[in-house]
């Protein structure tokens, strides 16, 4: 019996590395990273949508914990998903790396040698006629790379196929150093305001906002953003948008003189690293709300969020003040229709004819229990439905607990201001990966050898084209008939 000696401990290491920084493991690595990003498109996510993990812990609280415990709702952040992209990164780089010094050694190398018997190889053939001088010629006119020795002609060409196969490799290295640049030291935030109203980029201003591992709120741009004025144009016929036009007054620090600048869809405002970019737009209906004495309890503008591209919106409005306290379950329609298959619907986004349509709630909005609620939806779970109607606008509804009156509406923006300094690095990445595919599956790698007759009478040509590429019959072809002319 044989017994297999163990391997040493550096024996071990080098072992591990080579396979690690195979060509093979990093493919799986890839196929890996992909498969593992897919929860994340599964489930919520904390550092995206954190009521809707809330949601989720409420309606399957047993399952919810089981996933907690996989990182199924922070995957991207999660020890797993973290341990493949390093080892990705890490195999990537040193498959790569030693692969790009040897082609750059190579650069100015010439052709391999002739070999003895090109009889052997792909399309041989003999002439009697022809010399070397006049092949020399034909292959330099069509740029291979010639290596002259006394009785024999090398010649190569193609070397950019590899050189276009590594640049895609080390893209993908750039990709991810983009990735992670932005997963450290980004930020990500939405922040929905009133035309009138003025953000401040302070955490407390954001609907929902995200830090890097290594960022913090203590890094961000200090500025501020007040919305004076939005425009939307859309064509009459069809209702799609055709402009958005977002009037703004910035300062830049806060506290500094103000200045007017217009944002539009592709062309955000830039704070330093910092950019705002207006991504959607929608309407508040402007309320008032009394109590069954008659004292104001609420006055002002609640956002309702889009269902459709014609803008019929809905949303909730909640007045803890009152006693008992009153909630509204609400749908918006800047252009007013009814049928009996839909119900009201807007036609047109604009407002033309404008409908508020509510549901009245009494009793306990749930907002002492200490879970998060979502301010566009109505917990009622603990009140009672009082009645339905549909507002038109300056119309007051009076009920037995109070009134609520349409008063208006003033249009809303979402702005999402967006830090990631990894992205100019994935965006270069991107490009020389699809410059790098372009060059490696375009350009034909073969090699061609003209030599002298052992007898000294004549040429013999022969060629090999790397995976069988097709093209290289054709030029031997090509070379002939310039030998034989």
């Amino acid at each position: 019996m044989t017994l297999v000696p163990e391997l040493e401990a550096r024996s071990l290491s080098r072992w591990l590395w080579r396979q690690l920084t195979s060509m093979r493991t990093a493919l799986i690595l890839l196929l890996l990273f992909g498969l593992a990003a897919i929860p994340g498109s599964i489930f919520p996510q904390r550092s995206q949508n954190p009521l809707a993990v809330s949601d989720y812990f409420k309606s399957n609280p047993g399952t919810a914990k089981f996933l907690d415990e996989l990182n199924m709702f922070d995957v991207y952040s999660s020890p797993w998903f973290s341990s493949i992209y390093i080892l990705l990164f890490i195999s990537l780089i040193g498959c790569v790396l030693p692969r790009t010094i040897e082609h750059l050694k190579s650069v100015g190398a010439k052709p391999p040698l002739t070999p003895k018997n090109l009889d052997r190889m792909e399309f041989f053939f003999e002439l009697e006629t022809g010399t070397l001088d006049r092949a020399e010629s034909w292959l330099k006119k069509r740029h291979f790379r010639i290596r002259r020795d006394v009785d024999s002609i090398s010649a190569e060409k193609g070397f950019m196929r590899e050189s276009g196969n590594l640049a895609f490799h080390l893209s993908l290295i750039l990709i991810l150093i983009g990735v992670g640049a932005g997963s450290l030291f980004g930020m990500k935030g939405d922040a929905i305001i009133n035309v009138g109203d003025r953000f401040i980029n302070i955490p407390t201003s954001y609907d929902v906002i995200s830090f890097g591992k290594l960022e913090s709120e203590k890094n961000m741009n200090p500025f501020s953003i007040t919305a004076t004025d939005f425009k939307a144009t859309y064509e009459l016929t069809t209702g799609v948008p055709s402009d958005y036009k977002l009037t703004v007054n910035i300062a830049d620090p806060v506290g500094s003189k103000e200045v007017a600048k217009v944002v539009r869809v592709n062309s955000p405002l830039t704070f330093g690293s910092t950019k705002v970019y207006l991504q959607a737009n929608g309407y508040a209906p402007i309320v008032t709300v009394r109590d069954k004495t008659g004292e104001v309890k609420y006055q002002g503008a609640v956002i309702f969020l889009p269902q459709d591209g014609n803008l019929t919106s809905i949303g909730a409005i909640k007045v803890p003040d009152a006693e008992p306290q009153l909630g509204f379950i609400g749908s918006f329609v800047p252009t007013f229709a009814r049928n009996s298959q839909r119900g009201a619907f807007s036609t047109y986004p604009e407002v033309l004819d404008p409908r508020l349509l509510i549901s009245v709630w009494t009793g306990n909005l749930g907002l002492d229990t200490g879970r998060p609620q979502s301010v566009y939806r109505l917990d009622t779970t603990a009140m009672t439905r009082l009645s339905l109607k549909t507002l038109e606008l300056h119309e007051t509804f009076d009920f037995n607990e109070g009134s609520i009156t349409f008063e208006g509406w003033t249009p809303w923006v979402n702005l999402q201001i967006v830090k990631d300094p990894g992205k100019i690095y994935a965006l270069l990445g991107s490009i020389f990966a699809i410059l790098g595919l372009l060059m490696s599956l375009f350009t034909r790698s073969r090699r061609i050898w003209v030599k002298t007759s052992a007898d000294k009478s004549g040429v013999e040509i022969a060629g090999l084209a790397k995976n069988s590429v097709p093209g290289l019959e054709s030029e031997i072809a090509a070379l002939i008939n310039e030998m034989r002319s």
